[in-house]
């Protein structure tokens, strides 16, 4: 806050970055990231392909992305869906929460809420450049460990 170089201190039993002069702590929290799970009539999951530019490139992940400072985290979800894919579902109950920890330098926490679509058309958008409903026992090659984690819970529901 003043501009003095930090310093590293233990702060409730963790190592935390403080300034020595003003002695303003930097607390380096993870993001928050919203997804939505929606299936289509014949019982299948929506997910996309990530695109060139984005994180674990060609592979398939669930719809979702980082909730903007001041944003409803159900209104994040929605709106991410809708850039992904291009439809638009009412947003329903939490069906997961987990930590995401597949790029250390940028931890996250992600709540995955059920959707039910009610609108739009389905097209591959934003950072994603594929999308397709798939059965939850012929999925494509899936992006991350929580993704892995979802289908396992959905599969036992």
């Amino acid at each position: 806050m003043c501009a003095e170089p930090l310093e590293v201190v233990e702060i409730g039993g963790r190592r935390r970055m403080r300034c020595p002069a003003c002695r303003y702590v930097h607390w380096r929290n993870p993001g928050l990231g919203a997804a939505v799970v929606v299936f289509d009539e014949e019982g299948r999951i929506l997910l996309v392909r990530r695109g060139p530019e984005a994180t674990r490139s060609g592979l398939w992940s669930v719809p979702a992305g980082f909730v903007d400072y001041g944003e409803n985290v159900r209104e994040a979800a929605a709106r991410e869906l809708e850039e992904e894919t291009g439809l638009i579902a009412d947003v329903g109950d939490v069906v997961q929460v987990a930590s995401n920890f597949h790029d250390p330098a940028k931890l996250t926490i992600g709540i995955w809420f059920s959707g039910v679509v009610t609108g739009g058309t389905l097209a591959a958008g934003d950072d994603a450049d594929d999308v397709g409903w798939f059965a939850l026992d012929a999925l494509p090659p899936l992006a991350f460990d929580t993704d892995v984690d979802l289908v396992a819970l959905l599969r036992r529901e």
